[in-house]
């Protein structure tokens, strides 16, 4: 199923009571996630990550609702569900219409669930997001923006888009902020207050460093827009021991606490790109990782070698040790 398919379900009010959400968007992903199980009194159980039990998750469906309440199971990792385990929640929700279970997958074996037969026993609405399309995403935002009370229109919309390279989330968060005027929201109030990924982001360059992607135009983009080469290594290397708290945390406690890393609450989507980036690379990895950069940084302080010349060969060698 696709999401157009689900948004008719949900303006005829005839969707399912289980759901299996997977697919290249984890915002479209989140946002059906709430809109679905946003019920008020509802008994919600959230797993994320690794903190999935299927005991747990068994009892909680499995159990009477508490004064008429609904029990509502959330199943949010990258890791999936073993079939077994996932087809007995699933038989729950089939005895029992008043539960909702949502299993949102993020993970990037999508051909396990972009198959009609893995469900065909339940009346289960499994659906793929895709990247939202132009329109789609206008759409959303604009949907956002008069939730929230913010005067903007459709042209201001694109404009902060294409700002943010089509990023949503990022859209979304950037609205929020908008809330604290009370006039129309205009382009040159987005050029003014919008940091965007058009221009220098050295957080999007590093994930896409770490994402073994090529990074030559954005590193010269980077380096042309004033950076110097000796804050593009701290950066990237404040940014691997962010990674390696988030992984330390997650392997003692099973799931992320951004208050307790960070000290502050980032944005949701945030933390779970962290949180997932963060434990796909192995404890002798972020040694050897930061041994490298600290070298660099050093030998960019202390030789004469163009500095330029030994960023690129770090750069080079990280994407090796990944």
């Amino acid at each position: 199923m696709y999401k157009s398919e689900l948004d008719k379900h949900i303006q005829n009010k005839t969707v399912s009571n289980s759901f299996v959400f997977f697919g290249e968007s984890s915002f479209l992903i989140d946002m059906y996630t709430k809109l679905l199980t946003n019920i008020d009194d509802a008994n919600i159980l959230t797993f994320y990550h690794d903190e999935y039990n299927f005991a747990s998750a068994k009892a909680h469906l499995s159990q009477a609702s508490l004064f008429g309440d609904r029990n509502i199971l959330i199943i949010k990792t990258e890791k999936k569900v073993p079939k077994k385990e996932l087809d007995t929640l699933l038989g729950l929700c089939e005895k029992n219409p008043d539960n909702i279970f949502v299993y949102a997958y993020y993970g990037s074996d999508h051909r396990t669930y972009n198959n009609k037969k893995a469900f065909a026993k339940f009346n289960t609405m499994s659906v793929r997001f895709y990247h939202p399309k132009a329109y789609e995403a206008q759409n959303i935002l604009a949907q956002t923006a008069s939730q929230e009370g913010v005067n903007i229109d459709r042209y201001t919309l694109t404009h902060l888009l294409n700002i943010h390279n089509g990023d949503v989330a990022l859209c979304v968060n950037e609205i929020e902020k908008f809330k604290v005027f009370d006039r129309e929201i205009t382009t040159k109030d987005v050029d003014n207050l919008v940091f965007g990924l058009s221009e220098v982001n050295l957080d999007t360059f590093i994930e896409k460093l770490l994402a073994k992607k090529d990074f030559t135009a954005d590193i010269q983009n980077i380096l042309e827009h004033g950076e110097d080469e000796i804050r593009i290594i701290s950066a990237i290397t404040a940014y691997i021991t962010q990674l390696y708290m988030f992984n330390i945390y997650i392997r003692i406690n099973g799931a992320p606490n951004a208050i307790e890393i960070l000290g502050y609450n980032p944005p949701k989507h945030i933390l779970q790109q962290k949180a997932a980036l963060s434990i796909k690379i192995k404890p002798q990895v972020y040694y050897a990782l930061h041994q490298l950069l600290l070298e660099s940084e050093l030998k960019m302080k202390t030789s004469h070698i163009d500095k330029s010349s030994i960023l690129f060969s770090t750069l080079i060698r990280l994407q090796k040790l990944i």
